[in-house]
């Protein structure tokens, strides 16, 4: 459990930037407190004391802002930063090392008691806002872009953006965990933009053309 915790208080120090001290992790990081409240209510739920870990599951949301099922498996290293918003369903799975930002959604989409939640894989990194729903994977090492809607599984290694999510890139194995989210390729957004460019340059040619035809016929 203590051994546990101190992970947890590593894993913060070393992907936030923000973060000074271990004091002010425990004080300071609801992330951290939502996974605390987790832990001790998951052991409870799977007692079949459910109230009881609904309960404790909603003591934590009132404290943290972040919405853990009982019943969802979370691994070790997991990373809630700033947390506000984070909601995370009854059958997901998260793996090791995932990186979550805030007001992500780990949701589903049946009314049928089965496996309805997404499952994330090692070293998955969320962005802001992003929305993944579905009983799906999203393979190890990928990552979502801020404010994505998954909806299909994710391959391993890829780079997922817009509504509704789609793979734009797949880079093959990584090491570490990358929390960047400003590079992240869209090639469709990339394709308008040089056509816009392009459109341009044409425009330009054709009142360069435009002039020159005004000027010889003065002539």
């Amino acid at each position: 459990m203590f051994e546990q915790m101190r992970r947890d208080i590593r894993t913060v120090l070393e992907r936030d930037p923000a973060a000074r001290s271990s004091l002010e992790v425990v004080l300071c990081c609801p992330g951290v407190h939502a996974i605390w409240f987790h832990r001790l209510a998951h052991p409870v739920w799977r007692g079949g004391w459910h109230t009881l870990a609904r309960f404790i599951s909603h003591v934590g949301r009132f404290m943290t802002g972040v919405e853990i099922h009982p019943a969802a498996v979370l691994g070790p290293g997991l990373f809630i930063d700033h947390g506000m918003g984070v909601v995370i369903g009854e059958t997901a799975e998260v793996g090791e090392n995932v990186s979550i930002l805030q007001g992500v959604t780990l949701g589903g989409t049946s009314t049928k008691r089965e496996k309805r939640h997404p499952t994330l894989g090692d070293n998955v990194v969320v962005g802001a806002g992003a929305k993944i729903i579905g009983g799906f994977r999203i393979g190890n090492g990928s990552r979502i872009g801020a404010g994505s809607v998954v909806v299909r599984e994710v391959p391993e290694n890829s780079v997922v953006v817009g509504v509704p999510g789609r793979v734009t890139f797949r880079d093959g194995a990584r090491s570490g965990i990358d929390l960047n989210q400003s590079d992240l390729p869209d090639p469709l957004a990339r394709t308008l933009e040089q056509m816009v460019e392009r459109i341009h340059a044409l425009e330009a040619e054709i009142e360069s053309l435009r002039q020159a035809l005004k000027e010889t016929s003065r002539t």
